[in-house]
């Protein structure tokens, strides 16, 4: 039994395992929501702290100094202006201590992601990381924790094949536009948003051979760096809702707060191209996209928590090489908590 007095770490968080897609958007959090909530914690008492905020989870990894504060901190967190209204309250776990750390290195190695092997989890949390890191949020616990995390996950990636093919959003979203259309290269695709999730679905595009490609972003900079990286056309943001039409398929992975594209915009689209469907594909977390829009026909939508049913057909066929790599993440989560009770021991009779 662990000692009350003893250094504790933990996780209390919550994701696609806790929380449908409708909840998870209650506790998506902006950049700026994030730097309060970890700046309000270390305030009250915690001393270390990174918050990991990702379209399928919001996860704060800590440590304090007596295991009988995590009750206090789990109530904080969840009575926090921030947070009290949302579902975060209701669909959370805690995690604590060695608990914690298999969770942490299952996740950075995609054994924990909504999209089984997903490579995009490692950086967010490397930038979650880096962050905290960068504000003082972190120390010697959480330091080692991530480090010994990232060094899990490239050795689980290198002896397994958890991440055969280079799982992402962007190579799933082209995996179901190719089967949906067949002949993905003869098809109008529309890209809404100009960040990582935009890139990496223009390069899975290219990779199948799709010329008929164009972007439109909030930044007018940052969308004519993507449409001239993948030799793509570019539309003004202000315009693209009239130009729906004319595309095949519609991808949208922006940061907007609310929905970007209504029911109405979709009714006008499809009116204007008789006889021929239209495909959207929302990767966004709040949702870019009017969920009434599934309703209309000849309209197809599809949202995050579709794309990872489809990514997971697989799993059944994978279900060695998850086995082999749930076993490297039990050894090294094992070891490093072996690590850290020897020397949290040696500190508390110092």
């Amino acid at each position: 039994m662990q000692d009350p007095k003893q250094p504790s770490l933990f996780i209390i968080g919550s994701s696609h395992e806790e929380a449908d897609l409708n909840e998870r958007e209650t506790f998506s959090l902006a950049a700026e929501q994030v730097a309060t909530l970890s700046n309000d914690l270390m305030q009250g008492g915690l001393n270390e702290c990174v918050i990991l905020n990702t379209c399928n989870r919001l996860e704060l990894y800590a440590v304090v100094n007596q295991v009988t504060q995590i009750d206090e901190i789990h109530h904080r967190l969840c009575s926090h202006p921030i947070l009290k209204d949302s579902h975060f309250p209701k669909n959370n776990f805690v995690k604590k201590q060695a608990s914690a750390i298999e969770h942490c290195f299952a996740l950075a190695s995609g054994l924990a992601s909504q999209m089984l092997g997903e490579t995009e989890i490692l950086g967010q949390m490397k930038q979650a990381y880096q962050k905290a890191k960068a504000a003082g949020q972190t120390d010697a616990t959480l330091n080692r924790l991530f480090e010994k995390s990232f060094q899990a996950a490239k050795l689980i990636r290198s002896q397994t094949g958890i991440s055969k093919g280079q799982v992402s959003v962007g190579t799933v979203a082209v995996h179901l536009a190719n089967r949906i259309f067949g002949a993905i290269e003869k098809s109008r695709i529309l890209l809404i948003g100009s960040g990582e999730v935009s890139e990496k679905t223009a390069q899975a595009l290219k990779s199948k051979g799709v010329s008929d490609i164009t972007v439109s972003g909030r930044s007018k900079e940052k969308t004519d760096q993507l449409a001239e990286k993948f030799a793509a056309a570019s539309i003004h943001f202000e315009n693209f809702k009239s130009q729906i039409q004319h595309f095949d398929i519609v991808i949208s992975s922006t940061a907007a707060p609310n929905c970007i594209i209504d029911c109405p915009t979709i009714k006008q689209s499809i009116a204007q191209r008789p006889n021929r469907p239209l495909f959207l594909i929302d990767l966004a977390v709040p949702r870019d996209i009017e969920a009434r829009v599934a309703d209309l026909n000849n309209v197809y939508l599809y949202n995050l928590d579709a794309l990872a049913r489809i990514a997971n057909e697989n799993k059944a066929l994978r279900k060695r090489e998850i086995e082999k790599a749930s076993q490297i993440v039990k050894s090294q989560a094992w070891n490093f908590w072996l690590q850290l009770n020897r020397r949290q021991m040696y500190q508390l009779h110092q």
